[in-house]
């Protein structure tokens, strides 16, 4: 590093073990003062773990944290961040029917002076005064201090969380996949609001799933396997395959390993449908073996469609066929009588019930068909489930296993195969990769390329430019509720979506 960059944070052998797991074992590495460290893991790396314990949530078995050359015991969140280390998690830490100012400095408000002081009586004036100028220094002026914290999108959500840390004079920001919510225009927004911040001597730490960011905003990359310190490199001096092998132990070079399947048979269409703003005027059609994909900003209506026709969302107006033959879907349960699943971008709160097990995850779907009379079959259950868990490689101890303790792509796998039991034709994944790490995304990409072998056909949704190019056969793109083109995936690249999405 160079000479006039000095060490702000050193993590010395850290070591944190759970009953039965070695979460993080003799972790060593340094953080400047001034740069943006990026920490990047395959999920159950321990990345997590040692966010938790700089936040002061957990406390290390071993080893030493050493902050501006003295060695800390941080007992819990709030010594952290009278420290000055601060950290936002994905979860976003803000009270939604409070107001902006009010976060900001939430359990540090300043009182009124005099006599008003006996009463404990807060100063307002103080708070949204201050919270406007920590608001300007990041170019977030248009931002009300005033508003309810419920009334901002992700973006400002997160701009928000960045002025709370520096009210709170943090010299140490954490940011934990912060831009998983966000469209491009919006990271962008962020990410310069990090470098300006960067300049002025705060450092971060950069948790994310997205590689290609990576290499946008940070200096230096730390890679995390296995609860272990695998590499650290200068981000100039590699690139993002060595990376993602450093991270794996393995290479995946084939992390988009799509099969052209040729075919003319349709197996799905929609004509005219219209839900509201968010849905208008859609047609378009999928053939058996194809992956169509949908892309466009955060926020295009690309769900809104997905919902509208696995039946979540009323359809004022339109027409849908399978197989030529037009079909009604006013519920979820008549798509799937019909034959179309749907994988939501919310899995933990739609697409899995985290309470219960593995095997209860899997049948879900197929549960009617594996009642006799009042009883469940419970052997044919595990049959199913224990195929499913092979097949797939789903990584878990056992089928009596909570599916809450898996990792997140294991947690999509099996929201995955529980909709392929069913005998569908038509499978809608929205955002299917989002929050897993590079592994996981190989191993589900996979499994897309598995699918439509056997005939089904596939609407892939997504943000990521790099899976829609290399996994899609042709690629609808949305804006404002409307398909505003079509390209073929030997035709398309990153300029001319965004040229589609922005004329």
């Amino acid at each position: 590093m160079e000479e006039n960059k000095k060490i702000i944070l050193k993590i010395d052998e850290i070591s944190k073990s759970f009953p039965g797991v070695v979460a993080l074992n003799k972790v060593s590495f340094e953080i400047y003062r001034g740069e943006v460290l990026a920490i990047v893991g395959e999920n159950g790396a321990g990345k997590s773990t040692l966010i938790k314990i700089l936040s002061g949530i957990y406390k290390q078995d071993n080893g030493k944290i050493i902050y501006k050359n003295e060695q800390l015991k941080i007992n819990n969140p709030r010594e952290a961040q009278e420290l000055g280390i601060s950290t936002i998690h994905q979860e976003l830490n803000l009270l939604l029917n409070l107001t902006v100012g009010q976060n900001i400095f939430l359990n540090r408000e300043p009182l009124l002076g005099g006599i008003f002081k006996l009463f404990k009586l807060i100063n307002y004036k103080k708070i949204y005064s201050n919270s406007c100028i920590y608001l300007k220094m990041l170019g977030a002026e248009d931002i009300d201090v005033k508003t309810k914290v419920s009334n901002l999108n992700v973006a400002k959500r997160q701009i928000v969380e960045i002025a709370k840390a520096l009210s709170i004079k943090s010299e140490v920001i954490i940011m934990d996949e912060p831009t998983s919510a966000l469209s491009p225009k919006e990271i962008d927004k962020l990410f310069s609001v990090v470098k300006e911040l960067k300049n002025k001597g705060v450092t971060f730490i950069f948790i994310t799933h997205k590689l290609e960011e990576v290499f946008k905003i940070a200096e230096r990359i730390v890679v995390l396997r296995d609860g272990k310190m695998i590499e650290k490199f200068y981000s100039k001096q590699v690139d993002i395959d060595k990376v993602i092998n450093a991270m794996v132990g393995r290479d995946l070079s084939n992390l988009y390993p799509k099969t052209n399947i040729p075919t003319n048979n349709k197996v799905f269409e929609v004509k005219h449908l219209n839900a509201g703003k968010e849905v208008r005027n859609i047609n378009f059609y999928l053939k058996k073996g194809e992956i169509l994909g949908f892309t466009g900003l955060v926020g295009a209506g690309k769900s809104e469609i997905a919902r509208t026709i696995f039946g979540v969302r009323k359809k004022t107006s339109g027409e849908i066929f399978v197989e030529g033959k037009k079909i009604e879907i006013n519920t979820p349960i008549n798509a799937l009588k019909h034959g179309i699943g749907y994988v939501s971008e919310n899995r933990k709160e739609e697409g899995l019930v985290l309470n219960m097990n593995v095997q209860d995850n899997i049948c879900l779907v197929v549960l009617k068909s594996l009642a006799m009379s009042m009883f469940l079959k419970f052997k044919k259950m595990k049959e199913i489930s224990d195929e499913s868990v092979k097949k797939l490689d789903i990584k878990t101890w056992g089928l009596s296993q909570k599916v809450a303790f898996l990792s997140g792509g294991n947690q999509q796998k099996i929201a995955i195969t529980k909709w392929l039991l069913a005998n569908i034709k038509v499978l809608i994944l929205d955002e299917p990769t989002r929050g897993i790490d590079v592994g996981a995304k190989a191993e589900v990409h996979s499994i897309i390329s598995d699918i439509v072998k056997e005939g089904l056909g596939v609407i892939l949704i997504s943000a990521e430019m790099p899976e829609i190019l290399g996994m899609c056969d042709r690629i609808l793109i949305i804006n404002n509720g409307e398909i505003k083109g079509e390209l073929l995936q030997k035709e398309a690249n990153q300029e001319k979506i965004f040229s589609i999405i922005t004329q």
